[in-house]
Parts: C-alpha cells; structure tokens; sequence
C-alpha cells in the first residue's frame, strides 16, 4: 500500500517518478495506458519525452528504453484487442464506474468509425482514444494479421518518436532537463491539438447542416 500510494504522489511529477521507479514504472505504465482500460488517466506521451531528455543526461539507456517501451506498447494494445474480442459489442452498454467511462469508449469507436485500420495508428498521438481504440478493434473482430501490423507500427512509432524527441532536446540544448516543466506543457499542448482541431471540424460541419460525428 505504502509503494502504491508513492506511486500516485509522484505520477505526474515525471522526473521524480522515472528517477524513483526507473524503468519498471515505464514500463508498467506505457504497457497500462493501452492494455488496461482504466489506464486512460496515465500520462504516456509526457512521460516518455521526459525519458528521453533523461536518457540525455545519462540517467537512462536510450536504446533500452526504446525496445523495451516499443515492447510494452505493442503488448498494451494486443491485451487490449484480446478484451474487445472476448467481451464482444456488450461493453458499449456498460454502466459507467471510477475506471470505465463509456464515453471514451465511444469517442474511440467514431475515430474507428472514420478513419477503419489506421485509427490504431493514429490513435497513439491522441491521449484517452489510444486506450479504448484497441477494445473497439476486437469489438469490431478486425483482422489480427491486419490489427498487429498497426499495432507495430503505431506503437514502436509512438515511442521511438516521443523519446527520441526529448532525447534530442536534452542532447543538443543544455541543461534541458532543468526545464522539464516547460518542456512538458508543451507536450501537453501539442496533445491536445487533434481532438480540438477535431472538435472544430465538427462544429463547422454542424454549422453547415451537417450531422455531427
């Protein structure tokens, strides 16, 4: 209990909780926010720009990290698509809990809806939809020769890109990790860009006597 609530008291403070819990709380993490549905309150993206920049000042193995959290992502969403395909459409009326709402669910289904396969993909640059959109895969019994293939290529995607993004600022710009702070609302405002450019696209096509997604 005590190491559990250590956890939670460090969760968003990032190089703290990376220097505390090294590379097993990265990996447990980057596996839970896409294998478990109740992990959509993790915080992935950050975390991982954040190892990178640690990677950089030599707190970390970079090319550790990078198969490793490749592993622990494609893995997430593979646990994920296994639920789907076993609970089946009957998830979509659910009752919400503290660690499922439905309405997550439903927003990945409209991205799945729209953009089929690649939403598994695309899914991984978006936080919350990259949890629910591999139980929205096996819901729908997408392929798996198809979905792995996706899956592979999102998440080692993912990962390599937001590491080797911190990774390079904290190689070529000084003391970047004195600056994780800034460097994270960043990627906090960069994360949320999709969704609202989604949200807009919406609101102009309901404008326009369209029917909203």
């Amino acid at each position: 209990m005590h190491l559990l609530i250590d956890f939670f008291q460090r969760l968003y403070h990032f190089d703290d909780l990376i220097r505390w819990g090294g590379h097993g709380v990265l990996i447990l993490i980057i596996f839970s926010e896409t294998g478990v549905m109740a992990g959509f309150f993790l915080p992935g993206d950050s975390l991982l720009v954040t190892a990178g920049v640690l990677a950089a000042a030599g707190v970390l193995n970079i090319w550790v990290l990078l198969i490793e959290l490749s592993a622990a992502a494609v893995l997430g969403d593979s646990v994920n698509y296994a639920v789907g395909r076993r609970i089946g459409p009957a998830i979509f009326t659910r009752e919400d809990s503290l660690f499922f709402n439905r309405r997550h669910l439903l927003r990945a289904h409209a991205f799945y809806e729209k953009y089929g396969s690649k939403t598994i993909v695309i899914a991984r640059f978006i936080p919350i939809v990259r949890t629910f959109a591999p139980v929205v895969a096996g819901v729908g019994e997408m392929d798996y020769s198809k979905f792995i293939f996706y899956n592979l290529l999102g998440g080692i995607g993912w990962v390599v890109l937001m590491l080797m993004g911190g990774y390079s600022l904290g190689r070529y710009i000084p003391h970047m990790d004195k600056h994780l702070h800034e460097v994270i609302l960043l990627v906090i405002i960069l994360s949320l860009l999709p969704p609202i450019f989604e949200w807009l696209k919406e609101r102009r096509r309901a404008g326009r006597g369209g029917k909203p997604a």
